[in-house]
């Protein structure tokens, strides 16, 4: 998604990853420093609460930024560490924080992938999962966890990976978004890890709710949350009309698609791209639409259906 930082619904310029800033009266941002072309200025950990607290999305396995984030909680109680999500910026280091608190493990559940491999195919963001992950608690939808002055909902927002879920804090009318929604950049859809028909119902979802910011697993914040996921799903679905146009044009592969709808991307970003027009190709195959020469694959050869 092409916005601008000057645009008001969001703040897309976090502040450096040696300090811990305060959000609001119960929210408090350290970022990581893992910064790159997937992760912007790096992963985003919330510390939520005062007295008793919950830390959301400790980041990578670094030892530096899990002691910073107990420093910075001095004085306070850490009862649950939540985790949006198993892939390896977000979750590895839950597993040092609750070795150094003894605090649970609370939220998603185990890495799992939309679907089976397809005969053949590899998966391709394999290395980016976090297989070691078992919380001491995986939260359903609409389950709770509290603490002083805090409360924290599950909503599950399968699509990125099958297994995440945003956190609502009622307290604040704000969610925690992880990379479901983000205002820097539009989240990858992966095939199979992912899936773009679950995506798109989960965004569905959030335009039903009430929450007035957003805080996600990158950048900064969505202030205008039903404006902005309005405009991400009108988004997703003109790149859908975009890439069915391709392939009625004649172009037959992922590549040559890429090529044409993502004229002058940084070249780090092509696979990405490609994983994305991938995960439409696969919702737009299982609709019927566009045909493929077998299972939906990113080799595949695909034709108007």
């Amino acid at each position: 998604m092409s916005e601008t930082q000057t645009d008001p619904v969001f703040d897309a310029a976090p502040p450096p990853s040696d300090e811990t800033v305060t959000l609001s009266p119960l929210i408090r941002r350290r970022i990581a420093p893992n910064g790159g072309p997937f992760t912007a200025s790096g992963t985003c950990s919330y510390i939520v609460g005062t007295d008793e607290v919950a830390i959301i999305d400790p980041g990578p396995e670094d030892a530096d930024h899990i002691a910073a984030l107990v420093a910075a909680c001095a004085g306070a109680r850490i009862t649950a560490i939540l985790v949006t999500h198993t892939h390896r910026d977000h979750s590895p280091g839950a597993r040092l924080l609750q070795a150094r608190t003894g605090a649970p493990i609370v939220g998603c559940g185990p890495h799992r992938a939309a679907r089976e491999l397809a005969e053949g195919e590899v998966p391709h963001l394999d290395a980016s999962a976090d297989r070691r992950h078992r919380p001491d608690r995986e939260l359903r939808d609409g389950e709770t966890l509290s603490g002083a002055n805090w409360t924290l909902e599950a909503l599950e927002t399968p699509g990125h990976t099958m297994n995440h879920l945003a956190f609502a804090l009622r307290e604040e009318a704000a969610l925690f978004s992880g990379d479901h929604v983000m205002a820097w950049s539009t989240s990858i859809v992966a095939p199979p890890d992912g899936s773009m028909r679950a995506y798109m119902e989960s965004l569905d979802r959030l335009r039903a709710r009430d929450e007035t910011i957003y805080w996600p697993g990158h950048g900064g914040p969505v202030r205008d949350p039903r404006r902005f996921v309005r405009g991400l799903s009108a988004h997703r679905r003109q790149r859908e009309t975009s890439i069915r146009a391709r392939v009625e044009a004649g172009d037959r592969d992922i590549r040559a698609i890429v090529g044409a709808l993502y004229q002058g991307l940084n070249p780090a970003l092509r696979g990405a791209a490609a994983l994305s027009v991938f995960a439409h190709l696969e919702d737009l195959v299982e609709r019927g639409v566009v045909a493929c020469d077998g299972p939906p694959r990113l080799e595949g050869r695909y034709a108007p259906g």
